[in-house]
């Protein structure tokens, strides 16, 4: 007889519990005092034919640690129940619908021990104490214990009548009727249907299926909506605007296309024969040349809106994304790194200031960086590289940029529909998770939207698409089949639109493996669900194809056939669903000009005040969110596993100080290696857009060049993440940038070879005047940099190595302190912003690849945040040296008699270099001609100095204070 049970883990007396303590601790926080006791337990709720005796055996042996745990075993179905003891419980479950990867696991783990289990879930629980205020336990529920866009809360002890997930689905084909509607009621089906198109494309629809002479199916138009949407189609920076600054108007065709790929095309042809670009702009990933043997790829996503909603989930399935990209490039690439950037609100908002609908700064932070942990771990790929920023404008609206490194052989960077090759979805199987999430991104966030799209957050499994990816590699070498992409944003609807575009093709979605009964043929098709790719299969190889997956774990479905008939044709149970043009599909969409304006801000330079020492203004910078230490996040995530890195995310004596790039070796039998940076000042942007676009790339490429990559081959990527750009000024600001990128990439000769924007990333919501009110991100603008040295045993750190060596400045500073963390920390507005010389940073970055491929230069920092004063204090601080700087000379070279200018500067393509006194020579003759200037020396001493213009001292201060003030922000448990 089928029972309902649930097992209840909590921890054995004399453990600590952890997870109550957490809870407490935030709730005081929260304000919520009337909560003074918080007891917790993890639980499994189990149906099946199983007795009391079977479920203790299956607690005591597989979901319980008995060492440091104790468990209890009781019924849900009214024989027994949990005790309650007085105290107030509170269950947290999974909504119907989400997955839940650990009762998945247990099932499976179950299954193999011989029980039978028909359902399984998993439940978090809480015992707040009885005299708890019940107004206060609501908004403890709300903001600590559970997130609405994907868990339920039930109050009290569980009686669950019934696990199961969904009910047996009868099939109903939904007709829409598109042709009679008004535009009012065009309007009010996009927006409550999820479809996120405006008037115009809903008009042009409601034409094409005039001119058809029938309704559209509800499939029909998801299937539309998905391929129109801004995640897939980028109809903004790809459609037509007219620009505007009030010097020059101009009128794209294809924005992208006119200035980032642009620059990519001028850049191969000034290349000619070598051009090492070998695949951009035209697959899930870009594609480089390496070595004889193999390419490399490299792809950056954003996963902003559902991180917003669900942080863990948003994050961990935005990397889980990531690694899909270049796995479905070509014909499969190995994943061999992540990098991954955050941008959060700062983490002491408090609670009372947070906007309806919007989870805590802190919160937020931490299951973003536990999301991307997990899956990079647990898939045993290393993350090396990133950043994290703080800005109170993404409040509501965090950034998630993830971003996977890949390498393909030879010969594997192209792929091939033919008409009858089979459809086949391989990896996980299809549930509700992730509906609507194409379209949902187009969107603004609002306080609505955890509710309304809740749906539209993926939930991953690490270990499910390592199974993926091993299977699909050993596969593409059997050449079983001819093509491949991920089954990412739109489902099923956009991998196998995208891969039958020039050809056709007939879906039968009741083939489709799903994770639980009930989904309808349009939730198959649209669904989001994780870890599966879609393959082109010759039929003569199909069975050898389906049984390699099936020795390996991973249930690989033929769900349609490729066609030569120019059409997209769903069908379920035989019944045909859904009959679309190809032609109109990807190429019905109406042009629409976009209006441009840009106006410059007020960027007149600002009289700061001259002071006796700037002590204090470098503690404040060091301790600044956006300079201090980032260890809390690096630590938690493997750089190490695969055995390849060389330079990692943190140097020095203590492995703590903040590395400019990574280098990691992807073939241990080579000493060739790949360099992975980034660049990003959205400060810069509040300015002028266009040089914070110019700063991006130059901080992205120093970065690489500061450890040793050869600037003659840096590949970039760039990612836009930018506000409502139906806002003129909005979208005029993100052309300024383009143009920006246009002019740099160029000049330095580092194509773009992928890309991705994020778009309307707003919040809006109701004021408690009844007010709307609009929070809008900074425009923000990711460059990744993809480097590559011949050796990377020549590789360079950023930490001092020897006391008596010789300290120089590379570059030349100048009074452009707008946007810098000195004019952040002492709240001052305005000022120029950092510029960068296109003629003079080329020759600095190959100066700086010939000295240290040379062996002259034994450390070498980037000059970003803070300028010069926070350069040499983290290398002090890293190689546990002290320093003692000259001002004087640079002000010479700068034509500065500025100590706050010197100092504090963020100037662009500039270094700290520690060289050998025997090896100065040499090193000025290679940057004859350049700006080199001696600064100081390295010296065994406690302290970091500078001596001002005028002799005294402007900072001294011992390297441990300065490294304590840069390492506490982000001290976290």
């Amino acid at each position: 007889m089928t029972m309902l049970w649930e097992v209840e883990i909590e921890p054995a007396d004399g453990q600590v519990d952890r997870e109550g303590n957490r809870v407490l601790q935030e709730c005081r926080v929260l304000g919520s005092n009337s909560v003074s006791n918080v007891r917790t337990a993890r639980s499994f709720l189990i149906q099946g034919e199983l007795d009391s005796d079977s479920v203790n055996r299956v607690a005591e042996s597989l979901l319980a640690d008995t060492v440091v745990e104790t468990f209890r075993v009781h019924r849900l179905d009214g024989a027994d129940g949990t005790m309650c003891g007085g105290a107030k419980l509170l269950n947290v479950l999974y909504k119907p619908g989400v997955t839940d990867n650990i009762a998945n696991s247990a099932q499976k783990a179950m299954s193999g021990l011989g029980f039978d289990t028909e359902a399984v879930r998993t439940c978090r629980k809480y015992w707040l104490n009885e005299n708890a205020d019940d107004a206060e336990i609501t908004r403890v529920s709300e903001k600590i214990l559970a997130n609405d866009a994907i868990e339920q809360v039930i109050a009290g002890a569980l009686r669950m009548e019934n696990l199961g997930i969904g009910s047996e689905y009868q099939f109903d084909l939904i007709t829409v009727p598109i042709r009679t509607m008004s535009d009012d009621d065009l309007e009010r089906l996009s927006r409550e249907g999820q479809l996120y198109l405006n008037l115009t494309e809903m008009q042009t629809i409601q034409a094409h299926f005039r001119e058809l002479d029938r309704d559209a199916t509800d499939v029909e138009l998801e299937t539309v909506a998905q391929t129109w949407s801004e995640h897939c189609s980028h109809k903004t920076l790809g459609g037509r605007v007219r620009y505007n600054d009030g010097k020059t108007e101009r009128l794209f065709e294809n924005m992208l296309k006119e200035t980032i790929f642009a620059a990519t095309v001028k850049i191969r042809e000034d290349l000619g024969d070598d051009d090492w670009c070998i695949s951009v702009f035209k697959d899930n990933a870009g594609i480089i040349t390496f070595d004889d043997e193999q390419h490399v790829c490299f792809k950056v996503e954003t996963h902003n809106h559902p991180s917003a909603l669900e942080p863990y989930g948003g994050a961990n399935t935005g990397i889980g994304g990531v690694i899909r990209d270049p796995l479905g490039t070509g014909l499969g690439a190995k994943p061999i790194c992540n990098t991954d950037v955050f941008c959060f609100a700062p983490p002491d908002v408090s609670y009372d200031d947070l906007p309806p609908g919007v989870l805590h700064p802190k919160a937020v932070a931490q299951g973003v960086v536990a999301g991307v942990r997990d899956y990079g771990n647990r898939m045993g790929i290393p993350t090396v590289n990133g950043a994290v920023y703080f800005d109170e404008r993404y409040l509501g609206n965090p950034l998630v940029y993830c971003g996977n490194v890949a390498m393909i052989p030879v010969g594997k960077e192209d792929k091939q529909v033919y008409p009858g090759d089979l459809i086949v979805s391989v990896g996980g199987r299809t549930g509700r998770d992730g509906i609507h999430g194409a379209t949902f991104s187009s969107a603004e966030l609002t306080e609505h939207s955890e509710t309304l799209s809740g749906g539209a957050v993926q939930i991953g499994n690490p270990i499910t698409e390592k199974m993926v990816a091993d299977v699909i590699l050993d596969a593409r070498d059997q050449g079983l089949y001819t093509a491949i992409t991920d089954c990412g944003a739109g489902g099923f609807s956009s991998a196998v639109g995208e891969m039958g575009e020039e050809l056709g093709a007939e879906v039968w979605l009741d083939k489709a493996p799903l994770k639980y009964t009930g989904l309808s043929y349009t939730e198959i098709w649209i669904s989001e669900a994780q870890e599966r790719m879609v393959l082109s299969v010759p039929p003569e190889n199909w069975q050898k194809f389906h049984d390699l997956c099936a020795a390996e774990g991973v249930e690989a479905t033929a769900i349609g056939e490729f066609q030569d008939t120019g059409r997209l044709v769903l069908k379920y149970d035989g019944q045909q669903v859904a009959d679309l043009s190809m032609d109109f599909l990807h190429n019905g969409r109406p042009p629409v000009i976009r209006e441009a304006t840009f106006v410059p801000a007020n960027s007149s330079s600002k009289d700061l005040p001259s002071k006796v020492d700037y002590n204090s203004d470098l503690t404040q910078i060091l301790g600044s969110l956006n300079v201090c230490s980032k260890e809390w996040v690096i630590r938690q995530y493997d750089h190490e596993v695969q055995a390849g890195s060389v330079i990692k995310p943190l140097v020095g004596v203590q492995n703590d100080g903040p590395s400019d790039a990574a280098v990691v070796r992807p073939d241990l039998q080579s000493q060739r290696g790949l360099v992975i940076s980034c660049g990003l000042n959205p400060h810069y942007g509040d300015i002028d857009p266009y040089w914070m676009a110019a700063s991006a790339i130059d901080e992205a490429v120093r970065n690489c060049v500061a450890v040793g990559a050869d600037p003659t081959k840096i590949a970039v990527l760039d990612n836009f993440c930018w506000g409502n750009t139906d806002k003129p000024e909005t979208l005029g600001s993100l052309v300024r940038a383009a143009l920006a990128c246009y002019d740099v990439a160029v000049a330095y000769g580092t194509p773009f070879i992928s890309g991705k924007d994020s778009l309307y990333n707003e919040f809006s919501f109701v004021d408690e005047a009844g007010d709307k009110q609009t929070v809008a991100i900074p425009s923000t603008l990711l460059i990744s940099a993809l480097g590559q040295t011949d050796d990377v045993r020549k590789s360079v750190s950023m930490d001092l190595k020897q006391a008596d060596n010789v300290l120089y400045q590379v570059g030349a500073t100048k009074n452009e302190l707008g946007g810098s963390h000195y004019c952040l920390v002492n709240d001052v507005k305005g000022g120029a912003v950092p510029q960068v010389d296109t003629v003079m940073a080329p020759k600095i970055f190959r100066a700086m690849h010939q000295a240290i491929h040379a062996g002259l230069i034994r450390s070498c920092h980037d000059l970003s945040e803070g300028g010069l004063a926070a350069a040499i204090a983290e290398m002090s601080f890293a190689g546990e040296l002290g320093a003692e700087i000259w001002l004087a000379a640079l002000g010479e070279v700068g034509r500065c008699d500025d100590d706050i200018v010197l100092l504090f500067s963020e100037s662009n393509t500039r270094f700290v270099i520690e060289v050998p006194p025997t090896c100065q020579k040499q090193l000025e003759s290679i940057f004859e001609g350049l700006p080199l200037t001696e600064i100081g020396i390295v010296n065994n001493g406690p302290n970091v100095m500078f001596r001002g213009i005028r002799g005294y001292g402007a900072i001294d201060m011992p390297w441990r204070d300065l490294k304590a003030s840069w390492q506490q922000p982000l001290a976290w448990d």
